[in-house]
């Protein structure tokens, strides 16, 4: 019989987070566990984000609930009932709903004996390098922030915008970081003709592409910077739901997805595979979130053209270890299988 549980928990930042709408010193997780009664844990956790409608407490009230579906089915092999139940109870809530699913792939690939990547049979020498993000701060020290990540192995770099100071930043980072592969995310902060220019000057620095530069509720302002850019563009809050993606495939480069948008691991793989049918690029987010959600996204990685999965890499303590890396390399096969079935996501001893 599987039994189930979960816990809220305040996980402290190594720094102050800051993008254009706003900042935060803390996130407030949802930590799932689901245990098979023969010593087996799977763990999941929910990384609600108030931007898309869900807070710790929207899914501290909607996971008995769904849990009771995990419970119903008592089967950890069996994740696309388990979906399906899920969604039947919960139509939206996809942080919660990612956190029960996260939990039960755990611990079905941990019955197994096997990684989740080697369960669906990946390549994990194919994983792009994650990048790192440099939140907004005064220049200065975000200048610092840049120094402390070449110094700590990172070599992709994520660099948010969304000031009227965006190029003076970009040209700090890159005196700081000038091998480094440098992305920038405006968090829909700019106008499209606003996006237009700025991505005129930031070819200067040798910019990848640059993420969600127009508002989601303006689609028609988005594909006016995609026709436009002298970069590549990467759809973030325009790309939310499966339907989403063909939605943004003749306005976008890149979609950027998230286990906490969408749902959960099955749902990001269907994602992937509609985003390739449009002939899109597909990067892989995340939020704020403990190891226990971003270990599993990392299994994803091989799947993936880039990675943003520095969420727990954030934190100033984190009670879950995750997917091993150096410096911005994700490492899924560098631990023994029986140290890193599942997800790879275990308590800090």
């Amino acid at each position: 019989m599987l039994s189930t549980e979960f816990e809220r928990v305040s996980l402290p930042l190594a720094d102050a987070f800051t993008i254009s709408r706003g900042t935060q010193t803390s996130a407030e997780n949802v930590v799932v566990r689901i245990s098979d009664g023969e010593g087996t844990t799977g763990v999941g956790a929910a990384a609600p984000s108030p931007h898309y409608g869900e807070t710790a407490a929207t899914v501290e009230a909607v996971l008995p609930d769904l849990l009771a579906v995990v419970e119903s089915v008592d089967d950890p092999h069996a994740t696309a009932a388990v979906e399906r139940g899920l969604r039947d109870v919960v139509e939206d809530n996809p942080a919660a709903r990612a956190a029960v699913d996260v939990a039960l792939h755990d611990l079905a690939a941990k019955r197994l004996g096997v990684p989740l990547y080697r369960q669906w049979g990946l390549d994990p020498d194919r994983s792009p390098k994650t990048s790192f993000t440099i939140g907004l701060d005064d220049t200065e020290r975000m200048r610092e922030k840049t120094r402390a990540a070449v110094a700590d192995g990172y070599d992709v770099l994520k660099v948010k915008l969304g000031t009227d100071r965006d190029e003076e930043i970009v040209a700090a980072v890159r005196e700081e970081a000038p091998e480094a592969r440098i992305r920038v995310d405006a968090n829909e902060a700019w106008t499209p003709r606003e996006a237009v220019r700025m991505t005129d000057r930031l070819t200067a620095y040798g910019v990848e592409f640059v993420e969600q530069p127009v508002p989601a509720t303006d689609p028609e302002g988005l594909r006016f910077v995609y026709e436009r850019a002298a970069l590549p563009v990467a759809a973030d809050e325009s790309c939310v739901t499966l339907a989403d993606v063909p939605a943004v495939a003749d306005r976008a480069d890149i979609v950027n997805l998230k286990l906490m948008k969408c749902g959960g691991l099955a749902e990001a793989r269907r994602m992937i595979a509609a985003a390739r049918a449009h002939g899109l690029e597909v990067m892989l987010g995340c939020m704020i979130e403990t190891n226990a959600a971003i270990a599993a996204a990392c299994h994803l990685a091989p799947l993936l053209d880039y990675a943003d999965l520095d969420g727990a890499l954030l934190l100033g303590d984190d009670e879950y270890a995750g997917v091993p890396t150096d410096g911005s390399e994700i490492r899924l096969s560098a631990l023994p299988e029986r140290d890193l079935a599942g997800t790879g996501a275990r308590p800090v001893e």
